[in-house]
């Protein structure tokens, strides 16, 4: 089996699917893996590290895409490129596929198989899979290290000669794989933290790191089958407002990271709530990317309101990281290619009764199989 790593061409996008060490254990297991020219580059990796781990170099891209049984991409592919990979080869990566329909039919059409890493089925044994979880762990602590960079005092107490300096307080909202990778950053670096979330179960998490937990009685709340809060109605979202604001005007920090899969991001912070913080004060909007859960967000750019507050709304804050970024991006494809591959056959067997394979599998055999993408 051939397995392809182009390189990412997306304007900012730094990130690897294949770090040397990841295309090692693929060539062990019997595949052979062609890397793009200069596609690790960004993430810090020269051509001579992948030859040395036993992968080829490949310079004729498009070819590469038309030969290969299995393309490896983080970001989603262009058309022309989907057009290029041959039937029944498949693919695997983000796929954006609520926002980016046209690029699935596009693959259903070329009887490519995909596999939507966005779709991992968040069990125990796909743990080791999930994409997400590995990149918003690095989210969440890229988010503190850079509002500490961009503030205007530091984070920890400093008790000197010259007075007492009292810690930065920081704010985290959404308490998921990001807001507790936030959360433990901003503690380690001497930061008083506080942290809500719409879901009354993650308390204990918060408090385990050594915060606060801001209780907002929104009334009834759940979460999904995949561990998500859920939807909340126009009235809880009014209180849920209400009560981080005050929290909100009493901190430095404010870090938002309610993103919603398939769905624009949920405002969470109005003008009105930014209003009452106080000059300097510095906000990372971690859904810049989807809408932005604040109002005033630009995706990649950074904004300072009338008051003085800065909001930071650069998209996928992993892809600053890119070493650790693709390293983990990289763990998790190897770990999905090697929890199915067949070792005798040295070939990736489609194990489509499997809940794994059901969970994320969007085309195949000429059609979109995934229920939730069946309809337009």
């Amino acid at each position: 089996m051939l397995i392809f790593v182009p390189k990412e061409t997306r304007p900012l996008e730094t990130r690897v699917a294949l770090v040397p060490a990841a295309a090692a254990r693929l060539v062990k297991l019997g595949a052979q893996v062609g890397i793009e020219s200069g596609a690790g580059m960004g993430a810090g990796h020269l051509d001579a590290d992948y030859a040395a781990a036993g992968a080829s170099i490949v310079s004729d891209r498009a070819a590469a895409i038309g030969s290969a049984d299995f393309v490896l991409r983080v970001l989603p592919a262009a058309i022309d490129e989907i057009r290029l990979q041959k039937p029944g080869s498949l693919a695997t990566g983000l796929m954006d596929p609520f926002d980016l329909r046209e690029r699935i039919e596009a693959y259903a059409a070329a009887g490519v198989t995909t596999l939507c890493s966005e779709l991992i089925p968040r069990t125990t044994i796909a743990q080791k899979m999930d994409v997400l979880s590995s990149q918003a762990n690095l989210a969440g602590y890229v988010a503190v290290v850079t509002a500490a960079g961009q503030l205007d005092s530091i984070l920890p107490m400093m008790m000197t000669p010259a007075g007492t300096i009292s810690p930065a307080k920081v704010f985290i909202i959404g308490v998921g794989v990001a807001g507790l990778q936030a959360i433990a950053t901003a503690r380690r670096l001497g930061g008083r933290v506080e942290a809500f979330d719409t879901r009354p179960v993650v308390e204990e998490q918060v408090k385990s790191l050594g915060a606060k937990f801001v209780k907002i009685n929104i009334g009834e709340v759940g979460q999904t089958e995949q561990g998500y809060a859920r939807e909340l109605t126009p009235e809880q979202v009014q209180l849920q407002r209400d009560g981080m604001a005050k929290v909100c005007a009493a901190c430095d920090i404010v870090i938002t990271t309610a993103k919603v899969f398939g769905r624009k991001a949920p405002i969470l912070l109005t003008r009105e709530m930014i209003s009452g913080m106080r000059p300097g004060s510095i906000i990372v909007d971690l859904a810049a990317e989807g809408g932005g859960n604040v109002e005033g967000t630009v995706a990649d750019q950074e904004t300072v309101t009338d008051n003085g507050v800065r909001i930071i709304g650069w998209s996928a804050l992993e892809r600053r990281v890119p070493r650790h970024a693709s390293q983990m991006f990289a763990a998790n494809m190897v770990n999905l290619i090697e929890h199915f591959w067949d070792a005798g056959a040295k070939t990736f067997p489609l194990k489509l009764t499997d809940e794994i394979i059901k969970g994320c599998m969007l085309t195949h055999a000429g059609k979109i199989v995934h229920e939730r993408f069946q309809n337009p």
